[in-house]
């Protein structure tokens, strides 16, 4: 879908830059979302107040067997996560906006484990009495929480990395969607040899690209 869409962009591959972009998305730039579109499924959403223009202040990037996994972190409290099966534009294969709901802190290792091996990867989670099934399916009932390493660049020109054990959830709503539920299980080494532990709690929908204008 966003390869057509977008075919009329560069299909030149780029080499790799210092700081990720794609699609014209890059640290510093905005974008919009359709305003009609929002309106028509903010009630079905749990977050609410949705911005329609957004403001990218940092970028994070995910290399994860060969896919693509840019982040773009907005002045909305949101991110736009595009996932592309290589560096280029022609490639992408899923947007969607993710807005923060919730962090946890994880002050003690023994609820790190419980999360890691019992929690994270039920077969459905529940938020705000709203039940999500599990999308990355297993042949057992729990399924291990994928591991992501996201380096992320930011305007001050600062770089970190984030080790994070993800697990993606999705309920239907209206006209067909679905809202995203995305549980993030992050570890940071702040000071040599200790790590600050949360779990991440984010929704979204899907984008198609009718929906976002983005500008430079």
């Amino acid at each position: 879908m966003f390869k057509k869409f977008f075919k009329g962009m560069s299909t030149q591959a780029p080499t790799e830059p210092d700081i990720p972009s794609i699609l014209g998305l890059r640290l510093g730039c905005s974008f919009e979302l359709d305003s009609l579109m929002l309106r028509l499924v903010t009630d079905d959403l749990v977050s609410n107040n949705i911005a329609t223009t957004q403001i990218i202040q940092a970028v994070g990037l995910v290399e994860l067997d060969g896919t693509y996994i840019f982040r773009f972190y907005t002045d909305d409290e949101a991110f736009l996560q595009v996932v592309a099966t290589s560096l280029n534009d022609v490639d992408v294969v899923d947007v969607k906006l993710f807005h923060f709901y919730d962090t946890l802190d994880i002050a003690d290792k023994s609820r790190w484990t419980r999360l890691l091996d019992k929690d994270i990867g039920q077969a459905t989670y529940t938020l705000e009495q709203q039940t999500y099934q599990r999308v990355w399916t297993s042949l057992t009932d729990y399924h291990a929480p994928v591991h992501m390493l996201e380096t992320t660049y930011d305007e001050k020109g600062e770089t970190s990395q984030t080790d994070q054990f993800t697990m993606l959830f999705e309920r239907p709503i209206s006209d067909g969607q679905t809202e995203s539920l995305f549980l993030s299980a992050e570890e940071v080494e702040e000071t040599p040899g200790t790590l600050t532990r949360c779990l991440v709690i984010s929704t979204g929908i899907t984008l198609s690209p009718a929906q976002i204008t983005i500008y430079g």
